[in-house]
């Protein structure tokens, strides 16, 4: 399963304006410093705006903020506004032709993984994600193997 590049692109755009509390950031600013298209972060600031999860201010002196905290924003919701379907097989589409309709259990196993998926995405905020401040130390989280080995990732 991939998300659709608008989807990325959003939750990029939030993480570079939850970034800038301070202050209102603008499309051509995002756009250059991820090498992305004006045009194609127009699009998904206004959708953003008109779900909630971005203010936007006209004219001199406009940009974009977050309309809600970081740790407000929870990340499946924002896949949720972006994607446009979740279709991951034929079957999950209304008017699918899949022949094996009826007699497959294919469609439970993917529903299920679809769940798991978009669970996981909801466990999760911006907050979760967002680079620890300039300046401060990062530390790096620390996974057991199963010789019970340390490892950092």
């Amino acid at each position: 399963m991939r998300l659709a590049r608008m989807t990325d692109y959003a939750i990029r755009l939030l993480i570079y304006v939850a970034q800038r509390p301070e202050r209102r950031c603008t499309i051509s600013e995002v756009a250059s410093a991820y090498g992305l298209s004006q045009t194609h972060l127009m699009k998904i600031t206004n959708q953003l705006a008109l779900d909630g999860w971005l203010g936007t201010t006209r004219g001199k002196g406009g940009g974009i903020r977050l309309a809600r905290p970081p740790s407000a924003i929870v990340l499946g919701d924002v896949v949720r506004t972006m994607e446009p379907d979740f279709f991951i097989v034929e079957c999950f589409a209304t008017g699918h032709a899949c022949i094996l309709h009826g007699n497959c259990k294919l469609t439970g196993v993917m529903d299920g993984a679809l769940r798991s998926f978009m669970d996981y995405l909801d466990s999760h905020t911006l907050a979760d994600v967002l680079p620890p401040p300039p300046g401060t130390a990062s530390v790096r989280p620390v996974r057991i193997h199963a010789r019970n080995k340390v490892a950092a990732r």
